[in-house]
């Protein structure tokens, strides 16, 4: 597991893109389940991950993926880019929420919610 940073990736789809793509095989999410976090369908995310399509700027995926990077990255520098740590965070349900985050992002579309519930969790 690595640091991405969203300052890094933000100003091209294509970076945007494999950020998107990298995050999600590092955190162990199902692509399905990418879809639902980015407002999209199935099939689009397999044409993300062959090269074929780029999130676009300036739509619901840009900035569902934007919010993505960044729930990464905070939860990279909250528990030292600990792999075991953030996994847990994200599938255990935690105090002020009413699911785990991933089910609130997939379940609920809330992945606002969550960055927001996040920055103000304690550490």
């Amino acid at each position: 597991m690595h640091l991405i940073r969203l300052q890094d990736v933000n100003q091209s789809e294509k970076k945007l893109t494999l950020a998107v793509l990298q995050i999600t095989q590092m955190l162990g999410i199902y692509h399905a389940e990418l879809a639902r976090i980015l407002h999209l369908q199935c099939a689009d995310i397999g044409e993300l991950s062959n090269s074929r399509q780029n999130i676009e700027a300036g739509t619901d995926a840009w900035r569902s993926g934007v919010e993505y990077i960044e729930l990464y990255e905070a939860l990279y520098r909250r528990y030292d880019g600990n792999e075991i740590q953030i996994h847990h965070w994200l599938r255990k349900k935690s105090k002020g929420m009413p699911l785990a985050p991933l089910y609130m992002m997939v379940d609920e579309l809330e992945i606002t919610t969550v960055l927001e519930l996040l920055k103000g969790y304690p550490d």
